[in-house]
């Protein structure tokens, strides 16, 4: 069975969006699962997008999930509720239908930071969501088969 694997991505940030689905999307593929991309405006559409996705399938389509996008502080508040605001519609999300989950969404104090994360070369945040969510799944495939007595 191949994975299949959603990955929603906020482009508002584009240089940055590139390098963590370019890692993304290298890790899925070096893990041997498909992947389809989803784009969105911003952070606080990503959990409304994969509630989407589960919502409006008869069957599963997809059994992992990747959040990509990044959160810059700027000079007012605006930064804190953005980025709480899609951390905790993914926790419901996580809670509620079980979904395995990547978090690869930056919340960085400046560009400089964020791009630091985000590239490729240096570790890319996108890379270990990707990780992450295919991880979570296969650990949901190994409690499936756990008989209890």
């Amino acid at each position: 069975m191949t994975v299949r694997v959603l990955i929603v991505e906020s482009r508002y940030y584009v240089k940055i969006a590139d390098e963590l689905l370019r890692g993304a999307r290298a890790e899925i593929e070096r893990r041997g699962a498909r992947h389809e991309t989803v784009i969105v405006p911003g952070t606080l559409e990503i959990p409304a997008a994969i509630r989407a996705a589960l919502d409006h399938q008869r069957t599963p389509s997809f059994d992992a999930y990747v959040a990509l996008g990044c959160v810059i502080r700027g000079e007012t508040d605006h930064y804190q509720f953005v980025a709480q605001g899609c951390v905790d519609g993914l926790m419901d999300l996580v809670t509620r239908s079980g979904v395995a989950l990547g978090f690869g969404v930056l919340t960085c104090e400046t560009m400089e930071q964020a791009l630091e994360r985000a590239a490729v070369a240096k570790g890319n945040k996108g890379a270990e969501a990707a990780r992450a969510a295919l991880d979570v799944f296969a650990l949901r495939g190994h409690f499936a088969n756990v008989r209890t007595e």
